[in-house]
């Protein structure tokens, strides 16, 4: 039996996790149609080892469809869809996280359906482009900003979705509010220029944040709701800004107060963003309360490390459960990992380079 912590089981919630190893969320695009299927039922099944999964970003609307081929959680045959992959995923003795993601300005209408809009904050247009399967890669568009009647409907159909994900057998959803996608475009003083009390203050830019939290907590349960930030992260065009730290430690608070049942903190610096400093995680750590989870670039050791410390309750993995779907049941008996990651195949559309990757044999 390992001596690791990492490896004991925790309350998360009304679930009891086999272990604090969390899979974390990762875009791979193989949502044909925006629906879920079995192709992706078997890649979360073989992962399931883990203690909880979070599926990859997935749409509450239309409107959150920035990208190609990723699933959304609002019709029923996207709901019917994601039954498969819950059921395989609780029937290996797994628990998993409904990632609910609504991409905002970081979108393009040649990947989103007819009628569907990119709607953001404010009218700022993110730098960089945007792949789509017609047209290759394209420029982000100028978003349209958020009317009163947007702000309503957004919010709705956050909590509807998160509804659906409940009927679909999810333990439970994580808001991305990380990232730079629509929750945290709110959260910066450079995407959202809003004047009205979405705007301005950190109070007001955090409101939204905190309005989609507290709905979603409220129809179905503070227990099965979490939240993923970046604080301090560079993705999809999100300058530094100098009250970081003040909106964080503000949001931390607020989100202690609405009782929900985790707080996933992602540092990217592994990935070439700036480090989330040390002082930010602390404060996240002493202002909220229930379990946290940190994220970015962590291996067996300074993942132990972290929970020895109580650092974190949870850690989350990222690429290594790509290309070594056994991950937990390698980390466990110190079996090597496989290098052999081919990213080239990360965003296709088929099973090659997604439910392909081998067990270890002994």
């Amino acid at each position: 039996m390992s001596k690791y912590k990492l490896f004991t089981p925790i309350k998360l919630g009304s679930v009891e996790l086999k272990n604090r190893v969390v899979m974390a969320p990762m875009t791979r695009c193989r949502a044909i149609g925006n629906v879920p299927n079995e192709l992706m039922a078997d890649y979360y099944g073989q992962r399931a080892s883990a203690g909880l999964i979070i599926t990859e970003g997935t749409a509450p609307s239309p409107n959150g469809l920035g990208y190609a081929r990723i699933p959304g959680c609002f019709s029923k045959e996207q709901v019917d869809g994601w039954k498969k992959v819950t059921a395989a995923v609780h029937h290996k003795g797994g628990h998993i996280f409904l990632q609910l993601m609504h991409t905002g300005r970081i979108s393009h209408a040649l990947n989103l359906p007819e009628g569907a809009q990119i709607i953001a904050p404010s009218a700022v247009k993110a730098s960089g482009q945007m792949w789509t399967d017609t047209m290759q890669l394209q420029d982000f568009p100028i978003p349209k900003p958020m009317n009163d009647d947007d702000l309503l409907l957004t919010l709705t159909e956050f909590v509807v979705s998160s509804q659906h994900a409940i009927d679909a057998g999810f333990d439970g959803v994580e808001l991305h509010a990380a990232n730079g996608y629509l929750l945290e475009q709110f959260l910066s003083p450079i995407s959202n220029l809003r004047t009205d009390k979405y705007g301005g203050s950190i109070e007001n830019r955090c409101r939204f944040v905190l309005e989609v939290v507290s709905s979603v907590a409220e129809a179905i349960g503070k227990d099965k709701t979490g939240i993923r930030l970046s604080p301090y992260g560079v993705a999809s065009d999100m300058p530094h800004y100098p009250e970081i730290a003040e909106t964080y430690t503000y949001l931390a608070e607020e989100l202690n107060k609405l009782g929900i049942i985790y707080l996933h903190l992602v540092d990217h610096s592994p990935m070439g963003a700036p480090e989330v400093p040390l002082e930010i995680k602390n404060i996240i750590r002493n202002r909220f309360k229930n379990s946290l989870m940190l994220s970015g670039g962590y291996d067996r050791d300074k993942a132990e490390a972290e929970i020895e410390n109580c650092q974190a309750d949870l850690i989350a993995f990222g690429r290594p459960f790509i290309n070594n779907p056994d991950l937990v049941k390698r980390m466990v008996n110190h079996w090597p990992l496989s290098q052999d990651l081919q990213m080239d195949q990360f965003y296709s559309a088929d099973a090659k380079g997604y439910t392909d990757y081998p067990v270890y044999k002994e």
